[in-house]
């Protein structure tokens, strides 16, 4: 998924690619393209990257079992990529 507005209102020095801990219904909604990362951000918290306030649409076949749609999600990244942008962070 990509949020091409961010390339056009800030200027990108690097970027990463990550993967996301999800559970099970927001797997289902973003499979049919459910999902927006235009007002979500990544922030550093205890040697971790978080995603935050990135929109997933509630499954509409999920019963009780649904997510919360603005919940924050872990981003998966290695720990050099995670050092790198500490580091980065840190600088500025």
């Amino acid at each position: 998924m990509k949020n091409r507005k961010a390339r056009h209102d800030y200027h990108i020095e690097e970027t990463y690619e990550a993967g996301i801990v999800l559970r099970g219904s927001e797997v289902k909604s973003l499979r049919e393209g459910n999902a927006s990362l235009s007002e979500s951000f990544a922030y550093l918290k205890d040697g971790e990257v978080w995603l935050r306030d990135m929109y997933i649409k509630p499954y509409k076949e999920a019963s009780y079992t649904n997510h919360d749609e603005r919940r924050e999600r872990k981003l998966l990244l290695n720990k050099r990529e995670i050092a790198d942008l500490d580091k980065a962070v840190s600088q500025k």
